[in-house]
């Protein structure tokens, strides 16, 4: 499967989605994000290469050991890693495709906010009526 950011400066390839999809709600991943959660899942390091534009990747540490790679050009946030551990956590939105799984998690709920709040609302294919 392969994954790129917004601008398509930087794509990425993995071979396999080596670790359940989760939503995670941590406030970091929400600031990080600009979203109320980030849907991850693990991706084993030999699974995983840069395609093109790695030149072009920021990095920085979100909390002790963990790094946050992000395209310099759009601002994609794409994978992050823990150097050491043996896989990296792609964001799952960054795929091109549908990985063919689903989420099978919520982490972190205890960060959610107020105003996160969807049960019961109208949900709309694409603009509401009347937009």
């Amino acid at each position: 499967m392969k994954g790129s950011c917004l601008c398509g400066t930087i794509k990425y390839e993995i071979e396999s989605i080596d670790m359940p999809v989760g939503h995670c709600h941590c406030q970091t991943c929400r600031k990080a994000h600009a979203a109320p959660f980030a849907s991850t899942a693990g991706v084993k390091r030999k699974h995983f290469r840069w395609l093109q534009g790695e030149n072009r990747l920021s990095s920085f540490m979100s909390s002790p050991g963990k790094l946050r790679h992000f395209c310099s050009v759009c601002g994609s946030h794409l994978v992050a890693e823990r150097i050491g551990q043996p896989h990296v956590i792609v964001r799952i939105a960054t795929l091109d495709e549908d990985p063919g799984i689903k989420s099978s998690m919520h982490i972190w709920t205890s960060h959610d906010v107020p105003w996160l709040d969807y049960e019961d609302m109208p949900a709309y294919a694409e603009w509401q009526p009347g937009r």
